[in-house]
């Protein structure tokens, strides 16, 4: 039987390599995939060298490949960022709401186009760091809270349709975090002490937004 292909969303954090190795683990035949939601060089100077989504996270993904001896793939989602992500938030945020742009991210990107892409390249799932779990009861799939409920992320993924989560594998499901860097260390992932990124990844100096 053929291995099942998984295009596997990597940032460049220790979340989503560790999720590729777990795959790679478990037999699957990984692809690493990182998407390119804006120009860096927008951002301002040296936001390129650190940061969410910055240049030197594509840098951390294809090293974390190359460890791994997979193959790792941009895809430029530009365009479909700054209409579906940045200017909504821009325009909740100016109006007084509380804009949660990971949402809108999750929902327009990372769940729809990036899944339909690896369909089109034929593969049989796509998979992220997220720490959530699904589960197929009475022919029905549900989204569920993971084990560490500490890292709980089903909140910025309630939006999912059935369709996404038949084809979406989150491998992180059963485990924590303390245990992911420990796994991640182990396997020589140079990220495995990357701290965790907390920031709107468009919004390099946070005091940019204080109206």
């Amino acid at each position: 039987m053929a291995k099942k292909r998984v295009l596997v969303g990597m940032s460049g954090g220790v979340d989503s390599s560790a999720a590729a190795a777990l795959l790679c683990d478990k037999g699957y035949e990984v692809c690493g995939c990182t998407l390119k939601m804006y120009d860096n060089s927008v951002l301002g100077e040296g936001y390129g060298e650190g940061g969410c989504c910055s240049l030197a996270d594509v840098d951390d993904a294809r090293s974390v490949c190359r460890k791994l001896g997979i193959d790792h793939i941009t895809l430029n989602f530009t365009d479909e960022f700054g209409k579906h992500v940045m200017k909504p938030f821009a325009d909740s945020y100016i109006k007084g709401e509380t804009p949660n742009p990971c949402i809108e991210c999750n929902s327009h990107l990372k769940f729809d186009l990036m899944l339909r892409r690896a369909m089109l390249l034929e593969f049989d799932y796509i998979a992220t760091g997220h720490y959530a779990d699904i589960a197929l009861e009475n022919g029905r799939y549900l989204l569920k809270r993971p084990a560490d409920r500490r890292k709980d992320q089903t909140y910025v993924l309630y939006t999912l349709t059935q369709e996404q989560l038949a084809h979406t594998l989150f491998p992180l499901y059963g485990t924590d975090k303390p245990a992911i860097r420990q796994y991640a260390e182990e396997r020589g992932l140079i990220n495995s002490r990357k701290p965790d990124s907390q920031d709107i990844c468009f919004v390099p100096d946070l005091s940019l937004i204080h109206i």
